[in-house]
């Protein structure tokens, strides 16, 4: 069925027109580059353009783990529009109080405070100004994670081409290799018990670089040892994504903070949470005005928490999750290494959670856009130009599993002639 954009909708050259002339020229050219589709609707695992294109949508860095417009989100935000999108932040309101509930009871144990905020940068912000009430002033996160982009956030990321325009960033703030335990805890004791630690269960943004065995154990051992304040992003790792609720449950972590995002508003509204043991709590207890924010916690956001962790149990998208990505994976790492064969460094993933690491520059990049021309949408790595990354929905079907890594085959097959060498010394199909 053939999309029709409203009659006072421009089509795609105007709005075009109007990305170069109001947004960002920048965001109009990656636009065209991945062929000016204008996006018009979305159900499901599927995204409808304005010419009636239907792409699988296996990006949205993380958003949709139970696709776009979930019956069960879409009820909750429907009948809470029609009720109270919006509170005071006066009164009490019921559904802040049932979301941070329905999220506690999903959470590693003694973590029982809820700060609700709209984006995954926020939540890292809060997580800052928590460690600031506990005397942590030195900040350590690791090289090639990933935190957000705003002052204090940017200043947790480990890539230094969003820092420099930035700088000076947050004083005080260090960087180790991720995986390398004795570096942590060379900082550490450098820090003297004024630390605060930030780390990813699995790097997102860094490629889908998963920690050696047991890592994320000696970190949580390392910060009580040194008194450090243990903060786990799971922003883009939690409610489903790797397969469990959580990455801090594959090693039975308790940090003292776990931050969530992304798919945590059920792909329908921009919501984040930090959670927290009552004691790192302890300030924004005593003084509820100390950390505020006018949408923190607004019922609409709240409506759709408490679908998407509904949906999620339902569904039981977590073994979904952990079903498919390993389906996925096997497919994604034959199709790689028959049709790329050493260019491929390794095809690896946890859950829907899955990257593609080439050896050299291009391929990412050129997949991600032959993909968009066999109708599948892909991400790119922020924090790592060399792979490719795909966050599918925990709800795809058997055929739409098929149909991904069809897609997949023949987009290799078309890039593959570019750069893989052939006995004459030119480039042919791998498979031929």
């Amino acid at each position: 069925m053939t999309t029709v954009l409203p009659a006072q909708t421009p089509g795609r050259e105007e709005i075009g027109r109007l990305y170069r002339t109001r947004l960002s020229k920048g965001r109009a050219t990656l636009g065209e580059l991945l062929g000016g589709e204008l996006e018009t609707e979305s159900q499901g695992a599927w995204v409808t353009t304005a010419s009636g294109r239907r792409l699988l949508n296996c990006g949205g860095y993380g958003v949709l783990l139970m696709g776009a417009r979930h019956p069960t989100v879409v009820r909750h935000v429907v009948e809470q529009l029609h009720r109270n999108p919006v509170a005071t932040r006066v009164l009490l309101e019921p559904q802040a109080a049932l979301a941070a509930d329905a999220l506690v009871a999903k959470a590693p144990p003694g973590l029982d405070r809820v700060h609700f905020a709209c984006s995954g940068a926020e939540a890292v912000e809060t997580a800052i100004k928590i460690a600031r009430t506990r005397g942590k002033d030195r900040l350590i996160a690791t090289h090639g994670g990933y935190h957000g982009k705003t002052m204090g956030a940017l200043s947790l990321t480990g890539k230094a081409l969003f820092q420099e325009p930035f700088r000076p960033l947050l004083p005080g703030t260090a960087h180790v290799p991720y995986g390398d335990a004795e570096a942590l805890a060379e900082q550490l004791e450098a820090a003297s018990g004024r630390a605060c630690v930030v780390i990813e269960p699995v790097q997102g943004e860094a490629g889908v670089v998963i920690p050696p065995p047991g890592y994320l154990r000696t970190v949580q051992e390392l910060c009580r040892t040194h008194d450090a304040l243990f903060v786990l992003d799971e922003i883009q790792t939690g409610l489903g994504r790797l397969g469990a609720w959580w990455g801090a449950d594959e090693q039975q972590l308790t940090p003292d903070v776990l931050l969530s995002g992304k798919g945590l508003g059920g792909g329908i509204m921009p919501v984040s949470a930090v959670i927290a043991r009552a004691e790192v709590f302890a300030a924004f207890d005593r003084d509820p005005y100390l950390h505020t924010s006018t949408f923190s916690g607004m019922p609409l956001a709240m409506a759709a928490v408490r679908g998407a962790i509904e949906a999620i149990e339902e569904e039981d998208l977590i073994t979904r999750a952990r079903d498919l990505g390993a389906e996925i994976l096997d497919g994604l790492r034959r199709i790689a290494q028959e049709t790329f064969g050493d260019l491929v460094r390794e095809v690896r993933g946890r859950g829907l959670l899955l990257g593609i690491e080439f050896t050299e520059p291009g391929p990412a990049g050129d997949l991600l856009v032959e993909l968009i021309q066999q109708d599948v949408v892909a991400n790119h790595s922020l924090n790592s130009h060399l792979v490719l990354r795909f966050t599918p929905p925990a709800v795809l079907s058997p055929a739409e599993v098929q149909f991904l890594l069809a897609a997949f085959e023949r987009a290799c097959r078309v890039q593959a002639a570019r750069y893989v060498p052939t006995s004459e010394g030119g480039t042919a199909h791998a498979w031929r």
